[in-house]
This record gives C-alpha cells, sequence and structure tokens, in this order.
C-alpha cells in the first residue's frame, strides 16, 4: 500500500511547510504531570492525556530539540489521540518541560537511557499495556537509537520516526547554510539561555565547561556540540558525538515494525539522512516525500487553518497491523 503526500500550492516552500505551523494556534489538550525521578539524581517529567484503561496501548510521544508538549506537532497528535480515545505520554527531555533539570548535564541526540528508564516505568506499572513510540525530529533521532540497541528486547513494538536527522554532522553543517542558518540561529538561543542559568548557577556552574564570557561564541550547533554536549555527555568531542549518536547505523538493527517519514526539501537536512536500502531492516518501512519540510506536511486546509498529512499517517500506521 502506498502513501501519498501532496502540499496545497501555497505551502510548496520548505520553509513555509516548517515555518507555518509554529505559528499556527493549536489548543493543547489538558494534561496530567507525572515526575520521574532518575538514578542519577536528576529528573524527567511525563505529561499524560489519559491514563490506560483495560490494557490500552500507550502512545509515547518523544518531542524534538527543545520542544516539549507545547510544541505544534505534539499538540496536533495529543488532540488526535484525545479525539480518538487513545492513551498518550509525552516523554520530556531533561530541561524540556518548563523547569530546569538539576544536573549540568541535561539531554543529546543519542540519549536513550532516559527513555529505557521510562519505557520500563509504564511496562512496571502497566504490564499488559503495549506500548507505541513517535518520536520528532531530534526525538525521532534517539527513537531511531533506542530501537536498534535494543532489537528484540525492545519495550516499543510498534513506532513511527518523523524528520530525524539520523547523519547529525551533516545536518549541523546544513544549518550553516543558507536560509537554514535562521533555524539554527533560533534554537541556538534557546541553547544558550540555558546554558547561561547553569553557568550562573553557584553549584553547577562550576561543572559547567565553559565560561559566561565564552557563551556567545556558541553559535552554530557544531561549537555547541564541541564545547558543551559532547564534554558534559562523557564525548571525547563532537566527531565522536556525531559518529555515535546518530540514528543511521541503528536502522537495520531494528526488530519492530518501524515508519520512518522524511521529505526531500527538509532544510535541517541534507541527502545523507537518506537511507540506502542495505541499511533498512525489513521491519522498517521507509517513507520519502519530495516536499514537507521539517515535521511539516501541511496538505491542505488554508494558511490560517492548514491541514496536516502526519497525523492521520501516524495514527494509521500504529494501530494498523501492516504498512
Amino acid at each position: 500500500m502506498t502513501h501519498s503526500f501532496s502540499p496545497p500550492w501555497w505551502a510548496k516552500s520548505p520553509h513555509v511547510q516548517t515555518i507555518l505551523p509554529v505559528f499556527t494556534k493549536v489548543d493543547r489538550p489538558v494534561l496530567s504531570r507525572e515526575r520521574l525521578e532518575l538514578s542519577d539524581g536528576d529528573f524527567i517529567d511525563l505529561d499524560w492525556l489519559s491514563f490506560p484503561q483495560d490494557s490500552q496501548n500507550i502512545l509515547v510521544i518523544i518531542h524534538g530539540l527543545e520542544g516539549s508538549a507545547d510544541s505544534h506537532y505534539v499538540r496536533r497528535i495529543l488532540q488526535e489521540c484525545r479525539d480518538r480515545d487513545l492513551c498518550a505520554v509525552v516523554h520530556h527531555h531533561r530541561s524540556c518541560s518548563g523547569e530546569p533539570n538539576r544536573l549540568a548535564r541535561s539531554y543529546h541526540s543519542g540519549d536513550t537511557q532516559d527513555l529505557q528508564t521510562h519505557l520500563t516505568h509504564l511496562k512496571s506499572r502497566y504490564p499488559n499495556s503495549k506500548i507505541r513510540a513517535v518520536g520528532y525530529s531530534l526525538g525521532g533521532n534517539v527513537l531511531t537509537k533506542y530501537l536498534g540497541e535494543h532489537d528484540e528486547a525492545s519495550l516499543i513494538e510498534r513506532a513511527v520516526v518523523v524528520s530525524a536527522p539520523l547523519k547529525l554532522a551533516a545536518c549541523a553543517k546544513r544549518l550553516e547554510r543558507g536560509f537554514s542558518k535562521v533555524y539554527q540561529s533560533y534554537l541556538i538561543k534557546q541553547l544558550q539561555q540555558k546554558l547561561t542559568e547553569k553557568v550562573k548557577d553557584k553549584q553547577l556552574g562550576q561543572s559547567m565547561p565553559i565560561s559566561m564570557s565564552q557563551i556567545d561564541e556558541l553559535n552554530t550547533f557544531y561549537s555547541f556540540d564541541h564545547r558543551v554536549t559532547a564534554p558534559l555527555h562523557g564525548f571525547t568531542g563532537v566527531d565522536d558525538y556525531y559518529h555515535r549518536a546518530s540514528g543511521m547505523d541503528y536502522l537495520k538493527h531494528i526488530r519492530q515494525p518501524t515508519l520512518v517519514i522524511h521529505a526531500e526539501d527538509d532544510p535541517f537536512m541534507t541527502r545523507d539522512v537518506i537511507p540506502a536500502a542495505d541499511k533498512l531492516s525489513p521491519q522498517v518501512v521507509y517513507e520519502l516525500h519530495n516536499r514537507g519540510g521539517h515535521v511539516g506536511f501541511i496538505e491542505g486546509g488554508t494558511p490560517l487553518k492548514p491541514k496536516y498529512y502526519l497525523e492521520r499517517r501516524i495514527l494509521t500506521f500504529l494501530s494498523h497491523s501492516g504498512t
């Protein structure tokens, strides 16, 4: 069965696809927060749409870089789950739930341990519920890596990966060129703000690898990841981090049905993120569209009320036994 996506004439630009959803009002359903304490003294927050009833499936939603339950794509999938009476929970990366995390470290593109802790918690509390998952952008890379690392032992039984930067080095360099620098600047400023608060903190500041005066120098992902992400998370440098954290090489080890969705015109990516056939396990369905931008995929409606391809496609795949 083929699944096609075609944007309306007014949303053919990858930048319209990427930017318009950010500024389109989407109500967020009421959520219930659960705090999960971690073994290293930190925490992550889980935002529940509803708790599982009678062995109901649980959909784990994994947001992207500096995202949260307030991200446009998370709000939309939550709305759709509510309308279908589905159980869903948002997995927040450390520091992304609206409250700073406790440690100097936070999260990164290959951080699968917190996800495993969350999933183990779910299986312990709801042993009869099957876990499904969707990961967006950075969260999609984390999900890909998790599925490949755990193969048959994965606690996730079915998954969808959207707009994932499966080759981190290539994507970091892409964001240094052309209009894509706008996206880099927007995200780097958010990372710099969080970094500033940690450097200012009397306790955490001593553990940070840079000083206050150096923060403004970190104006690309490559420099930020080399001087902050890598040392805080046990990598020898940015190249080591990008190599070990990229999801591409994990695709062939995935043993659970998984859909991967990319757009060729994604302004965060290059063709390096498009896997060759021999990179895919038989359980991976790869869907590449000519257009769609980054976590966009507007397929109709109007500029004020766009309609999207993603939610329908994600939930169809996750609820179906086929492709």
